[in-house]
């Protein structure tokens, strides 16, 4: 196996994470605006919604991704292993994404059928885009000072599609279809598929694969598996894995209906006033009608504002988190970073349940604060996954890189459809009633909860697992060391 230590060069860094920006600018929307979109924008009731997404999503953990993690591993071109998938995939990744989003009017079962349909082949091609790049970053460089560095590079960019997509989509679909919801789907979709094709492909010709493993290290599907069973680090992360990402697509699907039905109208109109909010979109929409672009003003209502507002200041505060998040792993060491700030950042989200509908600037600060500590563990979850690669490696003397990050991608699939159907189940059993002004107070109760109590709870079981994770900073270093002696000699003699 050859390459140790190489020091990764800015532009590929930065060529790196635009595939990760690409790639999150459908994520995103996926996670934030899915459950909305059948229900709100196509009319699919919310508890066959549910069923949709958890169907697409298992489909996608246990076939597509499975299936993609093993040809990964065995992919051998000129170009490397995993590479040539991003370059594969670019242009139907945009497609699907386009079609998953449209709105064909085919009655009530047939747009139930297209939008199972349309899910499920965004998901596949999603499996084969997004692992093979996920695994390209354990084969970058076998350092994990520069891994750190590169997850933190690839993290900036994912705040920056959650920007795009938490901020700017919903005013962008509200502009693009002037008014009409439908339309500016479908013309903002557009948009995003063709910017993320053009990206996904300077990542492919922007990067290089260094390690490569000797084919004395090949090994079959069973040693893979019976690698991974063996592998605790690899089931602690596959369990925290999924956890996360049911937090994050259920608090991502609920804060839009939280900002809609439970936050005051009147109480997030005064925060907007007092904060400048208001003056700077007036001045903004003065701008562009001044210049003829009538059609490009900002929405006027309150909790569009607000919600875009409020998770522009929770995402530059994640940005801020990232920017702290290598320097404490070089310190501290991923597990123990990732831990505790992980346990402090679910303290400011379970404040939710406190708070009152007219208590706008506590949900303000508590939103940045949890952003902030979220921020710091966003690069080391990944991180930590190519150590578990290595920690394989270590242990068994075979590398399977594509493999390792499968199972995590099937995590991720788990807990993003699982989140994603919670988010349209809870709205269906608490008795939502799509594009109604008013909704229930037990409906109202049950988002509060959803955005509260419920995003909470994986979080903290996090946290309690990552106790029998072992892998602490004496082992990474350990674990470093040691592969690097073995790469160097496997290169001498060859």
């Amino acid at each position: 196996m050859n390459g140790t230590s190489e020091i990764l060069s800015v532009r590929e860094k930065v060529g790196y994470s635009l595939g990760d920006l690409a790639a999150n600018l459908i994520f995103q929307t996926l996670v934030a605006f899915l459950a909305f979109f059948y229900t709100d924008v196509y009319r699919i009731p919310a508890g066959t919604a549910a069923t949709i997404i958890f169907i697409g999503g298992m489909l996608g953990a246990f076939v597509f991704t499975p299936i993609i993690g093993f040809a990964a591993d065995r992919t051998n071109t000129r170009w490397g292993k995993f590479r040539p998938w991003i370059l594969w995939t670019a242009i139907p990744f945009g497609v699907f994404s386009l079609l998953a989003f449209s709105t064909p009017d085919l009655g009530e079962e047939g747009k139930v059928i297209y939008a199972l349909a349309t899910y499920i082949l965004l998901v596949m091609i999603y499996a084969a885009n997004n692992l093979p790049y996920s695994a390209l970053s354990g084969v970058l460089t076998g350092s994990m000072a520069q891994r750190n560095s590169l997850s933190s590079y690839r993290f900036v960019a994912v705040m920056l599609a959650q920007f795009v997509i938490q901020v700017l989509l919903l005013p962008l679909v509200l502009i693009l279809g002037s008014g009409d919801k439908v339309r500016g789907f479908h013309n903002t979709m557009m948009l995003f598929a063709v910017v993320g094709t053009v990206f996904f492909l300077i990542t492919f010709f922007t990067t290089r694969e260094r390690i490569v493993a000797a084919p004395e290290h090949k090994s079959s599907i069973k040693q893979d598996l019976a690698d991974l069973a063996r592998n605790r680090p690899w089931l602690v992360m596959l369990a925290l894995t999924i956890l996360v990402f049911v937090t994050l697509a259920l608090k991502g699907g609920s804060y839009i209906y939280y900002f809609q039905y439970y936050l005051d109208p009147g109480a997030l109109g005064r925060f907007l006033e007092d904060v400048g909010f208001n003056r700077l979109i007036g001045g903004l929409n003065a701008v562009l009608t001044g210049i003829g672009l009538t059609e490009f003003q900002w929405p006027k209502d309150a909790p569009t504002s607000a919600y875009s507002m409020f998770n522009a200041a929770g995402i530059i505060s994640m940005i801020i988190g990232i920017g702290f998040s290598k320097r404490l792993a070089d310190r501290f060491g991923k597990r123990d970073v990732f831990g505790g700030a992980l346990f402090v950042s679910t303290i400011f989200l379970l404040a939710f349940f406190f708070y009152p509908p007219t208590a706008v600037g506590l949900v303000f600060v508590s939103l940045v604060l949890h952003g902030f500590f979220y921020g710091i563990t966003i690069p080391l979850l990944w991180a930590m996954i190519a150590d578990v690669a290595d920690y394989s490696e270590w242990r068994n003397y075979r590398r399977a890189t594509a493999i390792i990050f499968s199972a995590m991608l099937c995590g991720l699939k788990i807990g993003l459809s699982v989140g994603g159907a919670l988010v349209a189940g809870l709205l269906a059993y608490y008795g939502y009633q799509a594009g109604e002004p008013v909704q229930s107070a037990q409906t109202i109760d049950g988002i509060r909860l959803a955005v509260s109590i419920y995003c909470s709870i994986p979080l903290l079981l996090c946290v309690v697992l990552l106790f029998l994770y072992q892998i602490n900073k004496s082992m990474e270093s350990r674990i470093e060391q040691e592969l690097g002696a073995r790469r160097l000699q496997a290169g001498a003699a060859t």
